[in-house]
């Protein structure tokens, strides 16, 4: 099914010296994800999957239609990628002059346009010396994510026209 998406939502990608923001329309492979934040001072690397799940409150969805303000929505994941840096800068393993930082690198991506039953709309890399610090950041950039990138989701339900179906922000408070 072809759709004709607003010409602010776009496939982008940022680097920077802390990780990389993905906005693509593209299936999301997530070994490629978890090797881009491979390091050889790491010593855990945490993973998140979100994926479209096949019930919302009782009623079957049949798939996940996103769009995002794509300009702004890159610069604030990028942002959270940063923040997270700067949040975890040590933990209680590091010893007196350990330049090791806490959280090595990170990598978020989220898929744009249609995203079926099962298949992942947002992944989450995050690599470090240590299992604790590396959960702990992938969660805070998930929350920070969903409470602050400008990307939406649109619903569809079985047994519902489409014309019925919502737009939702991405956080479910």
């Amino acid at each position: 099914m072809s759709q004709d998406w607003p010409a602010a939502s776009f496939a982008i990608t940022e680097e920077t010296a802390d990780g990389t923001a993905v906005l693509t329309y593209n299936e999301l492979n997530v070994e490629n994800i978890m090797r881009s934040v491979a390091d050889d001072r790491a010593g855990a690397t945490a993973i998140f999957v979100g994926t479209t799940r096949n019930s919302f409150k009782g009623k079957v969805v049949t798939r996940l239609d996103y769009q995002a303000y794509s300009k702004l929505a890159i610069k604030t994941m990028a942002n959270i990628i940063r923040d997270t840096h700067q949040k975890y800068l040590r933990s209680s393993h590091h010893t007196d002059g350990n330049p090791v930082p806490s959280v090595i690198r990170c990598a978020v991506y989220h898929r744009l346009g249609t995203v079926p039953v099962g298949k992942p709309s947002i992944v989450i890399a995050v690599s470090s010396p240590h299992r604790k610090e590396s959960f702990q950041a992938c969660e805070f950039i998930l929350e920070e994510v969903k409470l602050k990138a400008q990307i939406w989701k649109r619903e569809f339900y079985e047994g519902q026209s489409e014309d019925t179906a919502e737009w939702k922000a991405n956080y479910d408070s």
